[in-house]
């Protein structure tokens, strides 16, 4: 189990090479890419820029995968998530799931996802061409000041 909050990304062909590195009972590999959408209510997205409570955010991810590999019995799992500015159509978080079979493997990945978003703290703040915004969990807005 590997968790991280990063200027850069990994590779992510490096990343599935590890996890298949750890287990020869490993039957599934499951990814999740989370990508800076091009477009929002403000208009056209320039970038995001994320800012994390570090040392929380990396003890709530290292939580989140233990108890999920509790609960479905998945062999390994990695997330890395970006700080700083990602600009439009890059990648912002890479979660990869190793299980022996489908089945655990996708509802892992669900949880880890969807925990991720709304227990871990991490923030973003929507930078557009017509200003920005700081996004809440669901994508709501809780400014909509201009830039």
């Amino acid at each position: 189990m590997y968790a991280s909050i990063t200027d850069k990304l990994s590779k992510l062909d490096k990343l599935i090479g590890k996890i298949k590195e750890g287990s020869e009972e490993i039957g599934a590999i499951l990814v999740f890419i989370g990508v800076v959408r091009g477009i929002s209510p403000l208009g056209k997205v320039i970038r995001l820029e994320y800012e994390a409570h570090e040392k929380l955010a990396q003890n709530k991810l290292n939580e989140i995968l233990h108890d999920v590999k509790t609960k479905y019995g998945i062999i390994d799992a990695i997330v890395e998530h970006r700080k700083g500015s990602v600009s439009r159509g890059e990648d912002i978080v890479y979660v990869v799931v190793a299980s022996r079979y489908r089945k655990e493997g996708f509802k892992a990945l669900i949880e880890i996802v969807e925990r991720l978003k709304r227990e871990v703290p991490i923030w973003k703040k929507e930078v557009t061409e017509h200003g920005y915004r700081w996004i809440e969990e669901g994508g709501s807005s809780n400014n909509k000041d201009e830039e």
